[in-house]
C-alpha cells in the first residue's frame, strides 16, 4: 500500500517511515551528543545541515544520472521532489559536503568534530533502518527471482526486495555499532563512522547484483 487514510487525509507510507526514521536519528543523535557531554545544539545543527544537502543531493544524483532525458524535456520537474526520484548515493555525497562546509563554516578541527560525526553515524544507521522500511512497504526497489526465504511474492514471482534488505542492514549496523560504540570511541573517536560507512559500501555494493533491471 502507498498510503494509509487517516480519515479523508492520505499519509503517504514511504514518506510516513523516512519522517519518522530522521526524528528517530535526530533524538538519539541529541541525547548521545548531550551524554558524552558535547553541544546538544551543534548535533542538531549538523542534523539540519546533512539533511538538506543529503536531499539537495539526492535529487540532484537521480535527475543527472538516473533520467537526464526526461529532466532536459521537462525540466520544471526538477524541483517537483512530491513526484518521486531521488538517489541514496547522492544523499550520502550531499549529506557528507553539507556537514564539511558546515564544520569549516563553524571552525571546528578535525579533533573536535569526530565525536559528533561518530554519533551521526550511528544515529544515521537507526534512521536508515526505519526509513527503508518505508521502501519496503511500497516495494519500490524489485530484486531479481530467488527461492531466497525472505523474498517477497510479486505479480511476477518470488523476488528480492532490496528495500527490505537495506532496512535490515540499517538495523543491524545500528545494532552492531551501538555495542560497541563505547569500546571504538575510546580507542578513537572516528572509528565508528568510517568502519560503519565501510561496511555499508560493501554490503550495498554486493546488494545492487540482486537489482532487477527489466522491472
Amino acid at each position: 500500500y502507498n498510503s494509509i487514510l487517516l480519515g479523508p487525509i492520505p499519509i503517504q507510507v514511504w514518506g510516513l517511515f523516512v519522517s519518522l526514521g530522521l526524528l528517530s536519528a535526530v533524538i538519539l543523535s541529541y541525547k548521545l551528543a548531550r551524554k558524552y557531554l558535547l553541544s546538544g545544539e551543534v548535533m542538531i545543527d549538523v542534523a539540519v545541515w546533512s539533511l538538506v544537502g543529503g536531499l539537495l543531493g539526492a535529487r540532484l544524483f537521480h535527475v543527472v544520472f538516473y533520467e537526464p532525458v526526461y529532466y532536459v524535456s521537462h525540466p520544471i520537474d526538477v524541483i517537483k521532489f512530491w513526484q518521486g526520484g531521488a538517489s541514496s548515493l547522492g544523499g550520502f555525497v550531499g549529506a557528507i559536503l553539507a556537514v564539511y562546509i558546515f564544520s569549516r563554516i563553524r571552525k571546528f578541527t578535525l579533533k573536535e568534530f569526530l565525536p559528533y560525526l561518530d554519533i551521526s553515524a550511528l544515529s544515521l544507521w537507526l534512521g536508515w533502518g526505519i526509513g527503508r522500511l518505508g521502501c519496503f512497504m511500497i516495494h519500490d526497489h524489485t530484486g531479481v527471482s530467488t527461492n531466497f526465504f525472505l523474498g517477497v511474492n510479486f505479480a511476477s514471482g518470488v523476488r528480492h526486495d532490496l528495500g527490505l534488505y537495506e532496512s535490515l542492514l540499517g538495523f543491524t549496523l545500528f545494532i552492531a555499532y551501538l555495542l560497541l560504540f563505547k569500546k571504538l570511541v575510546k580507542i578513537h573517536w572516528g572509528l565508528v563512522a568510517i568502519f560503519s560507512f565501510m561496511d555499508y559500501a560493501i554490503v550495498r555494493f554486493l546488494l545492487d547484483f540482486l537489482r532487477a533491471d527489466e522491472t
